[in-house]
């Protein structure tokens, strides 16, 4: 018997990819994402059903907000039960925190939801455009035993298939933008459409999709440089509204010795305020206690990152901090894998 042709949900929300060139005015325009199979007439050669959906205002990568993740995580939950996978086309430059932060609203997700995007426009002579779109809709349309071979968020770009919530965005010149620094890809395109399984998450979930919505946007990140000055750290750390930290740190967490400095973070964690330490580094992870420069941080309870990427970090402690997680269970819940974002 014939597998069932899957259906999969094209989602744009705005982004390079679904810009056409104007060649009167040389402007660069949005195009109709219902008329996707004239653009790309090779769409038509995939063995799936496709239907899309746009966002009705298209929005720039850089105005991306968690208002946005909602309403695409909301296409989603109302398209799972009759959809097999859902493709979605973001802009580059904010999409692993768009990306990640889905993978965390998404709970029990057992469909493969992909994202992708492109560094020239869909109506350009060289663009990758063509190449990521088609390539992502095969991998949402993969089907194993009946069910997705992806059944979790993935980032599909220039022939690398990666787990979202590990990736970050690496070149604003070069196709191959996005990079896992500390996760292996899940598939490669070449010649075959290759699936590194070892890598790919393989629990079925029997409970049903749970769309987490609520995030808190009261954090910021505090990147560390040398010679940042007690006044810049207090000013960040002080105001009254603030939720949350990402502290950017050097190497393998390591941070300023100076008692100022640690009294204010202190200060900080007494106000029930987490601070997640993560690595400035592109890879690798974070020691606390390696080094006497990390030390004082793990002792007044600053919380270990590891290898989570820093986009990861912020969508991870907004969503926490979205479920009200007590200051108490904080600690114990951030340095967890929930969604396989750190090691």
């Amino acid at each position: 018997m014939k597998n069932r042709v899957p259906d999969i949900l094209l989602i744009y929300t705005g982004g390079t990819i679904g810009m056409v060139k104007d060649y009167k005015t040389n402007a660069l325009k949005a195009f109709n994402f219902d008329q996707i199979k004239s653009k790309i007439p090779e769409l038509k050669l995939l063995d799936c059903n496709i239907e899309t959906v746009s966002f009705p205002c298209p929005i720039d990568s850089s105005d991306m907000s968690p208002k946005y993740w909602v309403e695409i995580a909301e296409i989603i939950e109302n398209r799972y039960d009759d959809i097999d996978g859902f493709v979605v086309l973001t802009g580059t430059d904010t999409m692993s925190y768009t990306a990640s932060a889905m993978s965390f609203m998404l709970e029990n997700l057992n469909k493969p939801v992909i994202f992708t995007g492109s560094q020239l426009p869909i109506g350009d002579l060289r663009t990758d455009a063509k190449e990521n779109l088609i390539t992502a809709i095969q991998v949402a349309a993969t089907q194993e035993n009946g069910k997705g071979k992806i059944r979790e968020v993935g980032l599909y770009f220039e022939y690398k298939l990666y787990r979202a919530n590990r990736t970050t965005k690496v070149s604003s010149e070069q196709f191959e933008a996005f990079e896992s620094p500390n996760y292996p890809h899940l598939g490669e395109s070449g010649v075959h459409l290759n699936f590194n399984t070892r890598w790919i998450k393989d629990e079925d979930q029997t409970a049903g999709l749970v769309v987490r919505k609520n995030f808190d946007s009261n954090v910021v990140v505090l990147k560390l440089f040398p010679g940042i000055t007690e006044k810049v750290v207090e000013h960040m750390l002080s105001f009254s509204e603030l939720e949350g930290v990402v502290m950017e740190t050097y190497g393998a967490g390591n941070a300023p010795t100076a008692s100022w400095f640690i009294d204010i973070v202190k200060r900080t964690i007494d106000r029930k305020i987490p601070v997640i330490n993560v690595t400035q580094c592109t890879g690798g992870s974070v020691l606390m206690g390696l080094y006497d420069s990390s030390i004082r941080l793990k002792e007044i309870g600053v919380i270990n990152g590891k290898d989570i990427t820093t986009e990861s970090a912020i969508a991870k402690l907004k969503y926490l901090l979205g479920l009200q997680t007590s200051h108490k269970d904080f600690k114990t819940k951030f340095e967890r894998s929930l969604r396989g974002e750190m090691s």
